[in-house]
C-alpha cells in the first residue's frame, strides 16, 4: 500500500549508528512513499533537523556518543519541534526505557527487531496527529484573532483595546514608565451617513483606519475601533511629547484624505477630533480613570472647535498654532 499523496511529501528522518539498519528502513520507508534524511549518531541528527525540519523522527535509543534519550532531549528544545514527533527504536522493551522515552518527549516506540507493518501504521499515524495538530492550532488561531478584530475597519476590535490596554498598563506599572492613550472621534460623522449614506460612511471609516494603521506602526501600539466612529490609539513607553507628534500626525493624516464632506461645519473634508493623556501608572492610580482624561480632552477638542487635538485638559492646540 503506498502513501497517499500528502504522506508521499513527508520527509522522515531516520537516525541509527548501524548503516544496515538505515537501508533497510530506508527502502521500506521509500517504498511507502516517503522522502528519507539520514545521521548515524545524535549529534548529525541535532544537525539535520535544524537543517531540514522532518516531518518525523525515528531515533535509535542505543548510540555511541549521544544516544536516543539525549538527543531526544535536546530536539525538544527547537522551536521547530514542536510539530515533530519522536518515533524511538528500540531494542529495550523494560519499563524503566519504556517510560524514559516518553518522559524525554517520544510520542511512540517500536522495538527491535522492527515488525514493519506496525512501523508503517505508527509513522502514518503519528504525522498525521502532527497535521491535524497544525491546522486546529491554525484555526484557533485564526478565530482568536478574528475576536479581536474589528469587522469593517480590520484593526483592534473594543474587547481586544480593553484586554491589552489592562496590559500593558499592568506592565508598566511594573516598569515605571510613561503611557499614552489617544481618542479620537470623526468630526460630524453623523451628518456625513445622512449625506452620503451608510455604504461611503462605512468606506469613510476604512480610509481613516487604514491611515491610522499606516501611522501606528511600533509593533507594541495598537489601534482600535473604539465604537462607532471613534478610534483609539494605545502607545506604551510613549511620554507626553512622542504622543503629541503621533495625534498631530493622525490629524493631519485624516486631513491629507480630503474625503469630501460638504455638510461639516469645520471643513468641506472629514477630520478628526483628538483627546490624549499621558501618565506612568502608579499602584494607588485608576486604569478608568486615565480612560475619561483622554475622553474629557476629546470633549474639550470638541468644544474648541473640533478639527484638533487636545492634551488631558489642558488648553487645545489649534491646527493654527501649529
Amino acid at each position: 500500500m503506498k502513501a497517499d499523496a500528502q504522506e508521499s511529501q513527508s520527509l522522515v528522518l531516520i537516525v541509527d549508528d548501524e548503516p544496515f539498519i538505515r537501508l533497510i528502513m530506508r527502502h521500506f520507508l521509500e517504498r511507502e512513499g516517503y522522502q528519507i534524511a539520514e545521521a548515524q549518531n545524535g549529534i548529525e541528527a541535532i544537525k539535520v533537523f535544524k537543517q531540514l525540519h522532518p516531518d518525523i523522527v525515528l531515533l535509535d535509543a542505543m548510540m555511541p556518543d549521544m544516544d536516543g534519550f539525549e538527543c531526544c532531549t535536546q530536539l525538544q528544545n527547537f522551536d521547530c519541534s514542536k510539530y515533530t514527533p519522536v518515533l524511538m527504536v528500540t531494542g529495550l522493551e523494560d519499563q524503566v526505557s519504556v517510560d524514559r522515552a516518553f518522559a524525554v518527549g517520544a510520542m511512540d516506540y517500536v522495538t527491535k527487531p522492527i515488525h514493519w507493518a506496525v512501523l508503517r501504521q505508527r509513522v502514518k499515524r503519528l504525522i498525521e496527529q502532527s497535521q491535524l495538530q497544525q491546522k486546529l492550532e491554525a484555526v484557533n488561531g485564526e478565530l482568536q484573532r478574528l475576536a479581536t478584530i474589528d469587522g469593517l475597519t480590520q484593526v483592534a476590535n473594543r474587547r481586544r483595546f480593553e484586554e491589552y490596554f489592562n496590559q500593558e498598563w499592568q506592565r508598566l506599572k511594573r516598569d515605571k514608565c510613561p503611557l499614552s492613550l489617544i481618542l479620537c472621534d470623526v468630526d460630524f460623522f453623523k451628518l456625513y451617513n445622512d449625506t452620503y449614506g451608510h455604504r461611503v460612511g462605512d468606506r469613510c471609516l476604512q480610509e481613516i483606519a487604514k491611515a491610522l494603521k499606516d501611522i501606528i506602526k511600533r509593533p507594541g501600539d495598537l489601534v482600535a475601533r473604539y465604537g462607532g466612529e471613534e478610534f483609539a490609539v494605545i502607545l506604551p513607553n510613549t511620554d507626553t511629547e512622542g504622543a503629541t507628534h503621533v495625534a498631530e500626525n493622525i490629524c493631519d493624516a485624516v486631513r491629507t484624505l480630503a474625503i469630501p464632506h460638504k455638510n461639516s461645519q469645520v471643513s468641506p473634508h472629514i477630520t478628526l477630533s483628538a483627546g490624549f493623556t499621558t501618565e506612568i501608572p502608579q499602584p494607588d492610580s485608576d486604569i478608568e480613570e486615565m480612560i475619561y482624561a483622554a475622553d474629557r480632552a476629546l470633549y474639550q477638542a470638541k468644544a474648541a472647535g473640533r478639527d484638533r487635538f487636545v492634551q488631558n485638559i489642558q488648553l487645545p492646540i489649534s491646527k493654527n498654532s501649529r
